[in-house]
């Protein structure tokens, strides 16, 4: 049996010891929390948070974005010149207070002063649409992480079956092609997940196979 004196010592040695036990565990998620939040800082810093907003829609309605989806004006989303596809910045109108979260999924404005293009319904949401133009403010919400691949578009088609003709040549080539059919019923061939490196090299073996202008999305 433990000898009681002993275990009031050892008792007593716990109880002072799991306080600056505590202090350091929450000193280090402090620690932690910090540097998480600078290197979030960091991550905005080169992006302009002030500036003018505009809006597209019109004949840009139905193309595809620089990230290879097809535009919807009547979807929260906008092109921003630098900001990773998918990030999620709310653009604020200081004259109403009025704000909305977007999603970047193209490129632009390239006006000068202008920092960020709304779609229609981003813009009618913070009551900009009629002015076309307007002072806004940004806070990034979310910022997606650059990705390490790309999505190559080789072809698109009105008939699968020419789509299907195509995938089936670039399999005995050695590729992994898929096909991607849209609302409009266009076929799209593609090449998913090909690393950031290989790129160029995919561009010349599909150069050489006949396909000299193909797209490069990010997914």
């Amino acid at each position: 049996m433990l000898n009681p004196r002993l275990l009031a010592f050892l008792l007593l040695c716990a109880a002072l010891t799991l306080p600056a036990f505590r202090a350091a565990a929450d000193a280090d998620a402090v620690a932690e929390a910090g540097a998480l939040e600078k290197q979030v800082r960091n991550s905005y810093a080169g992006y302009e948070l002030e500036g003018l907003a505009s809006w597209y829609g019109g004949k840009f309605q139905g193309r595809l974005t620089a990230n290879g989806e097809v535009f919807d004006t009547n979807e929260l989303t906008a092109a921003h010149r630098e900001l990773p596809f998918d990030s999620l910045v709310r653009v604020t109108n200081p004259q109403n207070e009025r704000s909305v979260v977007v999603r970047i999924n193209d490129r632009g404005p390239f006006v000068e002063g202008r920092i960020i293009d709304l779609s229609r319904a981003a813009a009618e949401a913070i009551g900009i649409a009629a002015a076309g133009v307007a002072p806004v403010q940004l806070e990034i919400v979310h910022y997606e992480p650059l990705p390490t691949s790309r999505t190559i578009q080789v072809a698109s088609f009105s008939q699968s079956t020419n789509a299907a003709a195509l995938a089936a040549r670039l399999e005995s080539h050695g590729m992994t092609p898929s096909i991607e059919t849209a609302g409009s019923g266009v076929h799209r061939v593609l090449l998913r997940d090909v690393p950031l490196e290989v790129i160029d090299e995919y561009r010349e073996r599909l150069s050489a196979l006949g396909h000299t202008s193909v797209l490069v999305r990010s997914r």
